[in-house]
């Protein structure tokens, strides 16, 4: 269950400048961080660096002079224990990584969070900034989305453009039109996807829709980027590989609009915030695991967080990580002296997304899908990297590799308790069995040449088959 945002500068955003520094002056730490992220208007969550002028304030307020590039670190840490490498040398340095340096040596040590952020949606430098094309065989990883034609429909069995392009994304089509008709066919219907990817579950789902009836004015898309190089492939995808040639205009808070193929208005925003609250059905495929985390580790003096620093010994790479030696606010906020596990991971943009959408659904109604690699909150150590689908070292080559940590679904949850009610998480294979996905496989391979067949069962074992499959990927 997963699905990614950034926010947009927008007028709201002086009020919540304000608001900040009222905060501030009241003592609460409501938090943002210096550098490219916060000059360009991005609010953050507790656990970041002050703002400039205050980050400046408090450097002058605790009399820290320079040490190693830059003002003295606000943090003391500790180097953790790696294993040996055979490396003979350190691994090649990207544009990305100077950046990085130099930001530690002004500031210090970067939390797991701050890195994630830098590396995955850097402007300039960031891994979802490039026009690489990161899915499919020949970028680093593939989507359920992508596999084969069942995720996405289901019980149309007269539909069947190319077989590998729909399984999944034709079930979660047929999930959520019977979902919407339980709750009244409520119109016009309001779509919204956080991190849509390449636009393949949405255009899959509203090709369902409009098969049921449902297309033009009755829908409208909405769909969370930060990534406009991500926004050019969804639109190309969405609305018959045409690109709009509308303007946003400054009163407007999505960056770009289009048509789909099926006569919808589709919009794009920077984050949940900006998107119209009305009944909506939230859809989020691997977005939420690419949210950037706080890793804490317990230490004889209790809860210490993971950071990361400048490696300039003969580790394998140009970074490496280091504890902090005092608390943090992050292992302030997530930990708590009980819990037994030796090591955490938590994210605060998830815990402030998904309160965002619950406020939403209960004010205005809606449901809410999550799909994700992820698990019940046992697993406590699941930071990494994959490039050319195959995994590696987060902190090799930054800006080359995707980021990713599994969702903590009892996280989630705890986060919405008191407003909606959830169900799951359930297995992905379970939630696709439940809804067909055999008998969809059945009436495909009916008109089936024989290369076709081989990939639509190919692609059926991929979805439900552990441990090549689903057996991580989990539906709520």
């Amino acid at each position: 269950m997963d699905n990614v945002a950034a926010q947009h500068r927008h007028p709201g955003h002086i009020q919540g400048l304000a608001a900040q520094r009222a905060a501030v002056n009241a003592g609460v730490l409501m938090l943002r961080r210096p550098g490219w992220w916060g000059l360009r208007g991005r609010e953050a969550c507790v656990g970041q660096l002050l703002s400039i002028p205050q980050f400046a304030a408090l450097i002058t307020a605790r009399g820290l002079g320079h040490g190693r590039g830059g003002a003295r670190r606000l943090l003391a840490t500790t180097t953790l224990a790696a294993a040996p490498s055979p490396q003979a040398t350190k691994s090649s340095e990207t544009p990305l990584l100077k950046q990085i340096q130099a930001r530690i040596k002004f500031s210090g040590p970067l939390t797991i969070q701050e890195y994630m952020k830098e590396v995955l949606i850097n402007p300039i430098s960031g891994y979802y900034s490039t026009s690489k094309d990161m899915f499919g065989t020949d970028g680093d990883y593939i989507t359920s989305p992508e596999i084969s034609q069942m995720f996405g429909e289901v019980k149309t069995h007269n539909f069947m453009p190319s077989v590998e392009q729909f399984v999944l994304t034709e079930l979660v089509g047929v999930w959520l039109l019977s979902e919407w008709y339980k709750l009244g066919s409520p119109k016009p219907l309001q779509l919204v996807e956080m991190g849509p990817g390449r636009g393949t579950l949405m255009h899959d789902v509203l090709m369902v829709l409009s098969r049921f009836g449902l297309s033009g004015e009755d829908i409208s898309v909405h769909l969370v980027e930060v990534s406009e190089e991500l926004s050019v492939k969804q639109e190309k995808k969405l609305c018959n590989g045409e690109s709009s040639s509308q303007v946003q205009s400054q009163d407007e808070l999505y960056y770009k609009t289009s048509t789909s193929s099926t006569g919808s208005s589709i919009f794009w925003y920077r984050h949940l915030s900006l998107v119209p609250k009305l009944f909506t059905i939230f859809l989020a495929h691997e977005f939420f695991d690419v949210l950037p985390i706080h890793k804490m580790q317990r230490t004889k003096e209790g809860w210490r967080e993971v950071l990361i620093d400048i490696d300039e010994g003969d580790g394998p790479h140009h970074l490496h990580y280091v504890l902090s030696n005092a608390p943090t606010p992050a292992t302030k906020i997530f930990t708590e002296d009980e819990d037994p596990n030796a090591s955490l991971e938590a994210s605060p943009e998830a815990a402030v997304l998904c309160k965002e959408v619950a406020g939403r659904m209960e004010g205005h109604g809606g449901i809410a899908l999550i799909i994700d690699y992820g698990h019940d909150g046992k697993d406590t150590d699941t930071f990494r990297a994959y490039k050319n689908h195959q995994q590696q070292d987060p902190l090799r080559e930054p800006g080359t590799a995707d980021l990713t940590a599994d969702v903590d679904f009892d996280f989630l949850k705890e986060q919405v308790k008191e407003q909606l009610v959830t169900f799951g998480p359930v297995t992905q294979s379970s939630f696709l069995t439940n809804m067909g996905i055999e008998t969809r496989l059945q009436n495909l391979l009916k008109d089936c040449k024989p290369e076709e067949r081989r990939n639509l069962i190919s692609g059926f074992r991929m979805l439900t088959e552990p441990p090549t499959g689903a057996s991580s990927s989990r539906v709520l």
